[in-house]
């Protein structure tokens, strides 16, 4: 069969037919695949927990891998739903106009200065789509979000990706690793996974240092979870007119994980360009309403935060207990060293029913989930400790 038949074409040539290019890797007969594209892994989001549950035959799972907030989101939030859901047969407002509004009043920032996206992670990729052209260069760690690292590659650039010193970013490092094909610097804070933090005082010591022509490119995804006061304001940043975007989400504190919104606070420059390959209706109308009204519900922002400090303190202090490091962290989730295979942990988490996220070496990131589940992922972790230990 053909390739154009398979596909359910209308058509009596095959594929083969388009000219070939030695840029091009052929697939699947006769597909001309970009060889950037073609080696990608594609972006794991974790177990859900259904699945675990029908693999091993495991009832009432629980799932810490993927920095939700196990509180659920603002009943606010909830409220409007039902309204909303009525005019689901209506193209929701292209522009987000009253969300726009909600974020600019929130944050004292003109209305233009504010771009929305399905979740912040599209507004990465429209930023390498304004930015980056074949063969540009984007500065990141080489531990921290993924969808940097796939997003650059995805738009056939280059990620330069730097080693992070004592589990944060070495900015000093990465302002060094900057060339005349920089695009992008990429600075997570806190940093995802580790949840380390960088200070106002660190950043500010290099931002002087980067090219007026590279857009630095604050990723704040638990910007609501930081409680430690030399935290930087990057906003601050955008006033001043610099070539900076700042970016947050609704998923994480706010827990809108599953309507998937996020937004970012920039120039209006960029924001004008980045507007331009933006498409249209990114952002669903549930998922609007929903934002707005969670972005007024500041009692939820503030119990959700609290009740994580309090299950961060015993976690930590369980995990002491057995003997784990874990890295200070200023987010909703845990990095912690098991001293030993990293995955024989999270495989052996997985069989007691708790889905951890295994992250290089003997490294695992634990969510701060309710007190049920984080006693719960103590407890599996002690039962399987004795059999890995003497397997290590």
């Amino acid at each position: 069969m053909l390739v154009s038949e398979s596909l359910g074409l209308l058509s009596h040539s095959p594929i083969t037919a388009v000219p070939r290019h030695s840029a091009f890797r052929i697939l699947a007969m006769a597909l001309y695949i970009h060889p950037t594209i073609a080696s990608l892994k594609p972006y794991s989001p974790g177990k859900p927990l259904s699945e675990l549950e029908r693999e091993l035959g495991i009832g009432e799972a629980i799932k810490l891998a993927s920095n939700e907030n196990p509180w659920g989101p603002s009943p606010k939030a909830l409220q409007v739903l039902e309204q909303a859901a009525r005019s689901l047969h209506r193209y929701p407002d292209g522009g987000a106009y009253a969300l726009r509004q909600a974020l600019a009043t929130k944050w004292k920032m003109p209305h233009d200065q504010i771009l929305v996206g399905n979740g912040s992670d599209e507004i990465i990729s429209l930023l390498i789509k304004t930015f980056l052209t074949p063969g540009d260069e984007a500065v990141m760690a080489d531990l921290t979000f993924v969808m940097y690292r796939l997003s650059v590659l995805g738009g056939h650039g280059v990620p330069i990706e730097v080693p992070l010193k004592n589990w944060t970013h070495d900015l000093p490092a990465m302002v060094d690793a900057i060339t005349d094909r920089t695009r992008l610097f990429f600075i997570c804070n806190p940093n995802n996974p580790t949840g380390t933090m960088l200070s106002a005082k660190e950043i500010e010591a290099v931002l002087t240092k980067i090219p007026e022509h590279v857009v630095v490119v604050f990723d704040e995804a638990y910007y609501e979870y930081v409680r430690d006061a030399e935290y930087q304001d990057s906003l601050r940043y955008v006033r001043d007119g610099r070539p900076v975007v700042v970016l947050r989400t609704f998923s994480k504190i706010y827990g809108l994980a599953g309507l998937r919104v996020g937004y970012g606070i920039t120039t209006s420059e960029i924001a004008g360009y980045v507007n331009r390959v933006r498409p249209p209706f990114n952002v669903n109308s549930l998922a609007q309403e929903a934002a707005q009204a969670a972005l007024l519900d500041e009692e939820h922002v503030t119990k959700s935060r609290a009740m994580n400090e309090a299950e961060m303190t015993f976690l930590e202090e369980g995990l002491s207990k057995m003997g784990f490091k874990t890295i200070p962290t200023q987010a909703n989730f845990i990095y912690c060293d098991v001293g030993m295979d990293g995955e024989a942990m999270y495989d052996a988490l997985l069989r007691e029913g708790v889905i951890v996220r295994h992250i290089r070496g003997p490294m695992i990131r634990v969510t701060i989930g309710q007190p049920t589940e984080n006693r719960r992922f103590l407890d599996a972790l002690e039962h399987v400790l004795p059999t890995l230990s003497k397997s290590a």
